[in-house]
C-alpha cells in the first residue's frame, strides 16, 4: 500500500540512481540467470554482478535482502560496521570476542569482508563502501568465492538449492546454528519472494522461487556446532534454530535483608505470562551483559546482539525478573534486551536483530499462549507508571525508530492494515502509519539538538485538526499545562504502530481520538490512510458515572489478602476516562493478582505466593501506554 511521506520537501530523501561500475573479470560471465529478474535502474547492478561472479541472482537477491533489505545506508556503516545493500564488513576483530563465554574471536576475514572482496574484484575498498553498485559486486564475488572454496559448482545458471552452504558462510558466523539461521532466512525470503523500494526510491522485485536447499552443505564449512550447553538445567530456553546461551543472572543474599537480583517463582502457577516486552539496551552488549551478572543490579530474561541476533538467557521464563519498572508487568512478562540506542535508531536495529528477535518471540509467545498482537508483544515504553508519582520517570525505549511494522510481520501476525470498515465515531482504529517514509520531526537526539532524518513508527496527536495546533498533553509527564514535544523521549502525543484507539470524531482528512481522556487529533486521508477502522470491544463510563479512574496496575482488593501478608494499596493514576468517552480493550482476561516476593528463598503460604482477587481488571489501550480500568466501571461493549 502506498504510504505519502509525512516529512517537509527540504528533508525529503534524494533518490539517486544506482551506476553499474567496473568490475574485474574472473573469466567469461556465464549464461544469464534463468529466473525471473526484477525491472528498473537498481536491477541492473543485481544483473551485473550476478553475470560477472556466476551467483544466481535470486541468491543474490534474497542475501542482500536479508542482510540489509536492499538498502546502502549511503555509505555508512552498521553498528557490526557492515556497509550497502550486502553488508561488507570492515571490524576490528578485537571489538568482537566474547568474554562471557559464548563465540569466541571472530576470524579476521569474516570481519573484513569488504577488504576481502576489494582483493577478489579489484574494486576500490572506498568504492565498495559508497557506491551501491560496487557493493553488490563485491558481495557477488565473495559468495563465488565461498562456493568454490566448498568444492561446489558456480554459474549464473547454477541451481539456487546449492548455495546453502557459500550462503551459510556469508553469515560471518561463529557456529553451525548461527549459520543454518542465516540460510534458512534467506531461502525463506526466496520462497516468498519480495518487493520494497529503497532508501534511495529504487524499486526491487524479486518473485518468489520456491527450492529445497541442501542443507547437507553445512557440514563443509567446518563451522563448530552451536553454543556447549552446560546441563540440561541450566540450558537456555530458546528455539533450536537461534544461536542461543545460558548465562545466569545471579540470585543471592547481597546484604543482611538484601538480595538480588530476580524472584524465584512458578509461573504459570504463580501468575500467568501475558507479555513480552521489547527493551533496548542504551548500550552495548558485553556492558548489558556485565550488568545483569550483578546481583545488585535488576535482571532480565535474554539479551540480544545487534550484529547477529546472537542471545543470551538469564533469568528462566518461570521465575520473575526485574526489568519492566511495575512490579505487575514483571509478574506476567518475559522481557528481552536488544543491543541499541534509541535515539540512534536504525544503526542498531538490524534485519539480523528482527528476524531473530521475531524467531524467539515466536517460541516464548507459542510455549507459553501469548498473542501475537500489540497488546501482548509491547515496548518497555507502553509499561505504565505504577503510581501516579512513578509515571514521568517511566523508560520510553525502543523508541521512535523500531520497526513494529516489519517486526509482526517477521512474526508472521501483520499489523491490521485493511479499509474493510469506515473510519467513523464509534469504530476502533488500527495504526499503521508505514515506516521508512513515515519521517517525522523529532529532535534532542544528538548534542545539537536534532535527529537524523530517519523512519519512524508513530503518528503525532494535534489539540485540533490543524498543522499548527499544539500537540496534545500528558499529565503524568508533564504536570503541568504544557503540551508535548517532538524530544525524542518525550511519548506524550504519539500514537505508535499497532496500537489502537476509539474515533471521537472525523473532519475531512482528520481523525481524533480518544487519548489520555481527551481528543487527539492525526491526519489520516481516505487516499493515504494511516488508521484503519477494525471490529473489537471497548470499555465506556457505567451509566451514571462522570469518570472513571484509571490504574497502572492491577492488583487484588483488600479482602483478597490474607492476615500474614500486607495489603497493596491500589491507587489511581493521575488519568480518568470521562463521560462519553471509549477505549479499545487489549486483554479482558488479565489476571488480578499480587506475586508476593520480599524475602530470599522465601517459603509459601507467607512468601513466593500468589494472592488472587476477584475485582476484575480490563486491559486497555489508554495513549501511548496501556493502563488497566475495574470492570465495576465500566461497561464492555463492541465498537460500532
Amino acid at each position: 500500500m502506498r504510504r505519502r511521506p509525512k516529512i517537509l520537501a527540504a528533508l525529503a530523501a534524494v533518490a539517486l540512481p544506482m551506476t553499474v561500475v567496473g568490475v574485474s573479470s574472473g573469466g567469461p560471465p556465464p549464461a544469464a540467470a534463468a529466473t525471473p529478474s526484477p525491472s528498473g535502474v537498481a536491477a541492473e547492478a543485481f544483473r551485473a554482478a550476478s553475470a560477472q561472479y556466476g551467483v544466481p541472482e535470486a541468491v543474490l537477491l534474497a542475501v542482500s535482502y536479508a542482510e540489509s533489505r536492499w538498502d546502502d545506508h549511503q555509505g555508512k556503516s552498521s553498528t557490526s560496521g557492515g556497509y550497502g545493500p550486502m553488508h561488507l564488513t570492515a571490524v576490528n576483530p578485537s571489538t568482537s570476542v566474547d568474554l562471557s563465554g559464548g563465540p569466541k574471536q571472530v576470524k579476521a576475514e569474516s570481519l573484513n569482508t569488504l577488504y576481502t572482496a576489494a582483493k577478489l574484484t579489484g574494486l576500490d575498498p572506498v568504492a565498495l563502501r559508497n557506491d551501491t553498485a560496487a557493493n553488490i559486486a563485491g558481495g557477488a564475488a565473495l559468495l563465488a568465492d565461498y562456493q568454490r572454496s566448498l568444492k561446489l559448482p558456480v554459474g549464473a545458471d547454477t541451481s539456487a538449492a546449492d548455495w546453502y552452504g557459500a550462503v551459510s558462510t556469508y553469515a560471518g558466523a561463529t557456529d553451525r546454528t548461527s549459520a543454518a539461521a542465516f540460510a534458512d532466512d534467506v531461502y525463506t525470503i526466496l520462497a516468498k519472494g519480495a518487493a520494497r523500494t529503497t532508501n534511495t526510491g529504487q524499486q526491487l522485485v524479486m518473485p518468489a522461487l520456491k527450492v529445497t536447499p541442501a542443507k547437507a552443505q553445512l557440514a563443509r564449512t567446518a563451522l563448530p556446532a552451536g553454543p556447549a550447553r552446560v546441563t540440561a538445567a541450566e540450558s537456555a530456553e530458546c528455539p533450536k534454530q537461534l544461536a542461543c546461551e545460558w548465562l545466569p543472572a545471579p540470585y543471592q543474599v547481597t546484604a543482611p535483608g538484601d538480595y538480588g537480583n530476580h524472584d524465584l517463582a512458578d509461573r504459570p502457577k504463580t501468575g500467568k505470562i501475558d507479555y513480552i516486552i521489547v527493551h533496548d539496551t542504551e548500550g552495548g552488549w558485553q556492558g548489558t551483559l556485565n550488568l545483569v551478572q550483578d546481583p545488585t543490579y535488576v535482571s532480565w530474561q535474554y539479551t540480544m546482539r545487534s550484529s547477529d541476533g546472537y542471545t543470551w538467557q538469564h533469568v528462566k521464563s518461570d521465575d520473575v525478573a526485574w526489568h519492566a519498572g511495575n512490579w505487575y508487568v514483571n509478574m506476567h512478562s518475559i522481557g528481552i534486551e536488544h543491543e541499541g540506542i534509541a535515539a540512534q535508531g536504525a544503526t542498531w536495529y538490524t534485519e539480523a536483530l528482527y528476524r531473530n528477535s521475531a524467531r524467539l518471540v515466536r517460541y516464548l509467545a507459542a510455549k507459553n499462549n501469548i498473542p501475537l498482537d500489540r497488546a501482548h508483544i509491547i515496548g518497555h515504553d507502553q509499561i505504565p507508571g505504577t503510581l501516579p508519582t512513578t509515571v514521568a520517570g517511566m523508560h520510553w525505549d525502543p523508541g521512535p525508530y523500531w520497526d513494529w511494522e516489519r517486526y509482526f510481520d517477521l512474526l508472521e501476525a501483520p499489523i491490521y492494515g485493511h479499509s474493510v470498515f469506515p473510519v467513523k465515531a464509534g469504530s476502533i482504529v488500527t495504526i499503521k502509519p508505514g515506516f521508512a517514509d513515515n519521517v517525522q520531526v523529532i529532535t534532542g537526539c544528538n548534542s545539537d539538538g536534532t535527529c537524523t532524518p530517519q523512519g519512524s513508527n508513530f503518528v503525532y496527536l494535534r489539540q485540533a485538526p490543524d498543522d499548527a495546533a499544539p500537540l496534545v498533553k500528558d499529565l503524568g509527564l508533564r504536570p503541568g499545562s504544557s503540551a508535548s514535544t517532538t524530544q525524542v523521549s518525550d511519548i506524550g502525543a504519539r500514537a505508535a504502530a499497532g496500537a489502537q484507539y476509539v474515533v471521537a470524531e472525523r473532519s475531512g482528512d482528520w481523525v481524533a481520538v480518544w487519548y489520555l481522556g481527551a481528543k487527539g487529533w492525526f491526519k489520516s486521508p481516505a487516499s493515504a490512510p494511516d488508521a484503519f477502522a477494525k471490529p473489537g470491544l471497548v470499555v465506556k463510563p457505567k451509566p451514571g458515572k462522570t469518570t472513571v479512574p484509571v490504574y497502572g496496575r492491577a492488583y487484588p482488593e483488600q479482602a483478597a489478602y490474607p492476615a500474614t501478608i500486607p495489603y497493596q494499596t491500589v491507587t489511581p493514576l493521575q488519568y480518568t476516562i470521562g463521560e462519553g468517552q471509549a477505549y479499545p480493550v487489549g486483554d479482558a482476561s488479565i489476571e488480578t493478582d499480587y506475586y508476593r516476593a520480599v524475602t530470599f528463598d522465601g517459603v509459601p503460604p507467607n512468601d513466593h505466593v500468589q494472592v488472587l482477587g476477584k475485582d476484575r481488571y480490563y486491559q486497555i489501550w489508554f495513549g501511548h501506554r496501556m493502563a488497566y480500568v475495574r470492570a465495576a466501571d465500566v461497561d464492555l461493549k463492541p465498537a460500532f
